[in-house]
């Protein structure tokens, strides 16, 4: 998919270095086609690392898509210069009366905290609550994604007797769905993440629909409002070296972490971690972006009527659709 960004975003020159189709404003001005419009709320605390994972599993669509980067105006970044937030960043109140196609709402390292505690946590209602009429599909990832089940749907999440870390199979459920189509029975995705979900209240609830989960992880992916809502607990937009910084990190923190699972050769964390997931991490978010492009009004200003059906009836669980089902 040729990604469209700003022309001078760092980023850009990575991801052209690494034989991935960068489209720039001058390019795309000269196309006659409306490009999908994708806003990514980036709370993660390296905000560069961040840009760089998500525009290179965005890059396999076919469609032009134009992304804009949005920050909480609430919060002040410490490891973000604020040069690069007033270049590439936008603040909610400048595109509040916008509509996206899509957004991505990314984890952040404050999943220790009660959610009422989070500095920010009066604005993400805001927008989580803007969502449902400015947003064809919202994806949530990691910390975002318990956040998001909470408020939409008052699902708790739980602490953990210990960080979850590594790299871990998760089993396709729902492949009739959208979201898992050209998956293998079987992916592995990575997990980094001090807490868990109510998995009881998960699967009591009507409107959610686990379409991939682990033994040790639990809900890996949920669906809400015919996939209007996602929820991807992991963090499978990951480069190979993620996990290796979070642990050296926090070696250097004495906080004596656990080697990651399925990641080093030979759990030793001299050696250059095993990437195992992008195909998968590449699959989910192509067949994301399809699904907002084969679904969302052209027209995006229509989704304010759209929203009014499709939050207030809930469709019929797929009852009897499992992993044997279809290719």
């Amino acid at each position: 998919m040729p990604i469209l960004v700003q022309n001078d975003l760092p980023a850009k020159q990575i991801l052209e270095s690494e034989n991935i189709f960068v489209m720039d404003e001058t390019r795309a001005h000269t196309q006659e086609i409306r490009p999908l419009q994708i806003l990514i709320l980036n709370l993660m605390p390296l905000k560069e690392v961040t840009e760089l994972d998500l525009l290179r599993v965005l890059s396999n669509f076919p469609i032009q898509t134009q992304i804009t980067f949005l920050t909480m105006e609430t919060h002040e970044s410490k490891h973000t210069q604020t040069s690069h937030l007033n270049k590439f960043y936008t603040g909610f109140s400048q595109i509040k009366d916008e509509y996206y196609d899509g957004m991505i709402i990314t984890g952040a390292p404050v999943e220790q905290l009660e959610f009422e505690e989070v500095s920010y946590w009066d604005e993400l209602t805001k927008i989580m609550s803007w969502t449902r009429t400015h947003v064809f599909s919202t994806l949530y990832i990691c910390w975002a994604s318990q956040a998001g089940l909470y408020y939409h749907h008052g699902i708790n999440k739980v602490m953990l007797p210990k960080k979850l870390s590594g790299v871990y199979p998760h089993k396709v459920l729902h492949r009739r769905k959208m979201l898992m189509r050209g998956m293998d029975d079987y992916f592995y995705a990575p997990q980094s993440r001090y807490t868990g979900l109510d998995e009881e209240a998960v699967a009591a609830n009507p409107e959610l629909y686990v379409v991939a989960a682990g033994k040790e992880t639990g809900s890996c992916v949920i669906l809400a409002y015919s996939s209007r809502q996602v929820f991807v607990t992991g963090h499978t937009e990951y480069d190979r070296y993620e996990l290796d910084s979070e642990y050296k990190r926090d070696l250097a923190r004495g906080l004596n972490p656990d080697i990651p699972v399925n990641y080093y050769p030979d759990d030793d964390p001299s050696k250059k971690p095993i990437l195992s997931w992008r195909s998968s991490s590449n699959c989910i978010y192509t067949n994301w972006l399809n699904l907002v492009y084969q679904e969302t009004p052209y027209d995006l200003k229509k989704l304010t009527d759209l929203a009014q059906a499709s939050y207030t009836i809930t469709p019929p669980r797929p009852e009897g659709l499992n992993d044997e089902e279809g290719n």
